[in-house]
This record gives C-alpha cells, structure tokens and sequence, in this order.
C-alpha cells in the first residue's frame, strides 16, 4: 500500500452552522462551516420551511393553480 496518501484526522473539528450552533466532530479540516445542522434541520425540528431559489415556488404555484 501507499504511504502518506491519507489526510490529517483531527479529532477536535469545529462545526458551524448559519443558525450560529457549533459543536465539535473528527473530520479531515479543522474548522467546518455548515448551512443546516441537527438544530435547524426541518426534519427535526418538525417545521416545513421552503427554501425558494429565484422564485421557482410561485411559479410552481402558478401554474397548478396551488394558493
């Protein structure tokens, strides 16, 4: 096998999500910036949040006739 192929573990990576929680994990970087986490995730925190990228929920809206 090869040696020296595999990336530097850190044990102690910081985690940060735009919701502005941190934690800490083991990853390959030290510092790690997230958009969703575990916190905020719709899933479980049970809200529905629709992410609209350029309007494309109106326009799905729209044309099936969804209010």
């Amino acid at each position: 096998m090869k040696t020296k192929i595999h990336p530097d573990y850190y044990t102690d990576a910081k985690v940060t999500c735009t919701c502005g929680h941190t934690f800490i994990t083991g990853a390959t970087k030290p510092e790690l910036r997230v958009e969703v986490c575990g916190y905020c995730h719709p899933f479980f925190t049970g809200e529905q949040r629709i992410v609209d990228t350029e309007g494309r929920v109106e326009r799905m809206k729209r044309r099936y006739g969804i209010k």
